[in-house]
């Protein structure tokens, strides 16, 4: 199993994400967790997590409110 992240901007526009694929949710969780403000700042507002082609969950990285 492969976990890795998909990358969407507030258009919808989506971007496969970087090349960065992780062993466990834990590592990709973990890794989001640090990276989360660097994504905002490059025009990501939604995270996607995917485990090889499934998606397990989207989650809004911008503020409650935003």
């Amino acid at each position: 199993m492969a976990w890795s992240w998909r990358y969407e901007a507030e258009d919808g526009r989506q971007d496969a994400g970087g090349s960065e694929s992780f062993a466990s949710q834990s590592d990709a969780e973990s890794w989001l967790g640090q990276s989360w403000r660097d994504l905002v700042a490059k025009g990501v507002v939604t995270a996607v997590l995917i485990e090889d082609d499934r998606v397990e969950y989207r989650m809004s990285l911008l503020p409650a409110g935003s």
